[in-house]
């Protein structure tokens, strides 16, 4: 049975930023394979678990195909330049905030660490990632080069750790938090009344395109992204917003990059009051997930989304609430199982 603590910890040390997610992705073939149907990899490196209807189907109720995506990959920094001196600078993979990440602690993929400082002439409030440099402790470019070459990547080299009753401190946990309840899911589902695509996306972070070419591929007709969201619950709340850490799972009913198909929202809420799941709703104004990729593949699809609820989203410190995670696999788990209307407005 996979433990949330035990199985986030696990993935989020694993060292794949968009577009290298070649770790990541065998790290989760292994822990799936034992509940797949089948599993492959396409062009674009998304991992794709299938798991078949149940031969046996009540009444003339005929499966759908239901997609469900969480990103695998990460955001992180890529190397452009090191100086005479040894100093490595570097470019964003992702969204990275030059103020959140200064100071941090950084690991490449052979396991040199380094810290990233800034230019000491450079106030904070103006700072922008050219100011950055990472300090891996070299003294000069030669030395520097027996370690670190330009193309390089690193990523944040925080751990993962509890804190209060239940709640959990990791790097990563955008997106490998939604990682682990498709795990979850995968493992819980007994019969399955649909046809399940647990789809392991790549390179969410640099324009949610893993979930473009994985949707156009299954074509599914209903489709559900996992995701981390922003909450209001904290004192440096810029955005009023009712999500919170700690409320349950959330159904988004808008993002970004999509307004949710209201049917797929009143199907989950009812799901969440009739088996006493805990939730809440979301409504993100900034940032987007898998679903909205997914909403346009082909034809088009039914789309919603689950979120966990997440402070301090692209920080090397984010936090969430282990409770919400189990809320929203027991939401999920019950949705993507039982029979779904068909594709209608």
């Amino acid at each position: 049975m996979f433990d949330v603590f035990e199985t986030i910890a696990k993935l989020a040390a694993v060292h794949s930023p968009a577009g290298f997610e070649t770790p990541i992705t065998e790290v989760l073939t292994e822990l799936a394979t034992p509940y797949a149907d089948e599993i492959r990899v396409d062009a674009l490196g998304n991992l794709i678990v299938y798991r078949k209807a149940d031969a046996v189907q009540d009444g003339d109720y005929a499966p759908k195909k239901v997609m469900l995506s969480a990103h695998m990959d990460s955001i992180g920094m890529i190397v452009t330049h090191i100086d005479e001196n040894g100093f490595i600078r570097f470019s964003n993979i992702g969204g990275l905030s030059p103020a959140t990440i200064l100071n941090i602690p950084v690991k490449f993929a052979n396991g040199t660490r380094g810290v990233v400082a800034k230019d000491g002439k450079v106030e904070i409030k103006d700072l922008k990632i050219n100011d950055l440099y990472i300090d891996i402790g070299a003294g000069s470019k030669e030395e520097a080069q027996k370690y670190v070459s330009v193309a390089d990547v690193a990523v944040f080299a925080s751990e993962t750790y509890r804190v209060g009753q239940t709640r959990i401190v990791s790097p990563y946990m955008d997106d490998r938090i939604a990682c682990v309840v498709l795990l979850k899911v995968l493992e819980s589902i007994r019969d399955s009344k649909n046809d399940l695509y647990f789809v392991f996306s790549s390179q969410e972070e640099v324009g949610i395109r893993g979930a473009k070419t994985a949707a156009f591929s299954i074509e599914p007709d209903v489709g559900l992204a996992v995701d981390v969201t922003s909450t209001g619950d904290t004192p440096d709340m810029k955005v009023p917003m009712e999500c919170s850490i700690g409320k349950g799972a959330a159904i988004k009913v808008m993002d970004a990059s999509l307004i949710c198909s209201p049917k797929i929202v009143r199907t989950l809420e009812s799901i969440a009051k009739e088996y006493e799941i805990k939730h809440q709703f979301e409504v993100l104004q900034h940032g987007g997930t898998d679903a909205g990729a997914i909403q346009l593949a082909r034809a088009g699809a039914h789309v919603g989304a689950v979120s966990i609820p997440t402070r301090y989203i692209h920080s090397p410190q984010e936090m969430c609430d282990e409770e919400d995670v189990k809320a929203a696999c027991a939401l999920i788990g019950l949705f993507v199982a039982n029979e779904l209307e068909p594709k209608t407005n």
